[in-house]
């Protein structure tokens, strides 16, 4: 009797045991479906490309772009061509010197003029307008000499000057495009629902880029631009030295004119040692 009594109350415990594990299973599924129902929905925005930040900042931010490239492009080409007019032989070429050297030491100024104008460049304006002039004294001489050093830089430094030109208004243009799109991005707040944060994080970051495009035009522009225009002054220095270091020879010479062959020029060769 005993044995049946404990196997009827094991009975019930299992009973009773397998029904309060299928309520605490329903509970805890119901509890799951409502907290699924009441977590929001987290939206997935797609990180946008550089591209797609580009053409999406609206009309505004698409000229400022525009312009951004062109400074680019502008800036590139006016570091090629920084370096090619401030290169030591372009301004103070050795054939030049060596050439006119020659002429003088043998006493034959017409020479020196012909190398000059069949050897364009800023080192043969120099030396010419030191010619024009030897008839007029060494100190006019050292006096045209320098005014026309000067000139020669003033060409030269008006080209590279575009390159700080552009490292200027770089930076400009990219706090521009970084204003206009903030104004964009912020605006989006009115706009209701689950990607609003998302997408205004995007757009304040799209805005960001204008910024780090112009500084990363605006650096190396500055930096060539300091570059070149030391080394054109550096070269323009050694120029002048050059140019009276050659014209010396002249100090004490008798100029002999020849109208009829040179007109006012009037410069075929002279006695180098008079």
């Amino acid at each position: 009797m005993s044995k049946l009594i404990c196997i009827a109350l094991c009975v019930v415990l299992i009973a009773l045991g397998v029904t309060v594990t299928d309520t605490v299973a329903q509970e805890a599924g119901e509890g799951a479906a409502v907290a699924e129902q009441a977590a929001p929905v987290e939206a997935v925005v797609p990180k946008p490309t550089f591209v797609k930040v580009v053409f999406d900042s609206g009309f505004v931010g698409l000229v400022i772009w525009a312009l951004i490239f062109l400074a680019s492009f502008a800036t590139i080409a006016l570091a090629v061509d920084g370096f090619m007019q401030t290169k030591r032989e372009k301004i103070l070429p050795d054939h030049v010197v060596d050439g006119v050297r020659e002429s003088l030491n043998q006493g034959d100024l017409g020479s020196s003029v012909a190398i000059c104008e069949q050897n364009l460049g800023p080192l043969s304006n120099i030396l010419k307008a030191g010619f024009y002039n030897i008839s007029d004294g060494f100190d006019v001489v050292q006096d045209t000499v320098s005014a026309a050093t000067d000139l020669e830089s003033e060409k030269i430094l008006q080209r590279i000057n575009y390159l700080n030109l552009c490292g200027q208004i770089a930076p400009m243009l990219g706090l521009l495009g970084t204003v206009t799109g903030m104004v964009r991005a912020f605006s989006s707040l009115a706009e209701a629902g689950p990607t609003r944060d998302a997408q205004l994080a995007l757009a304040i970051s799209g805005a960001l880029w204008t910024t780090v495009a112009g500084l990363l035009i605006a650096v190396p522009a500055l930096l060539a631009f300091t570059i070149f225009k030391n080394l054109a002054t550096k070269v323009l220095l050694e120029s002048e030295a050059t140019v009276l270091d050659l014209i010396k020879i002249l100090r004490d010479a008798e100029i002999e004119d020849d109208e009829d062959e040179y007109g006012a020029e009037g410069m075929v060769e002279y006695d180098a040692g008079a």
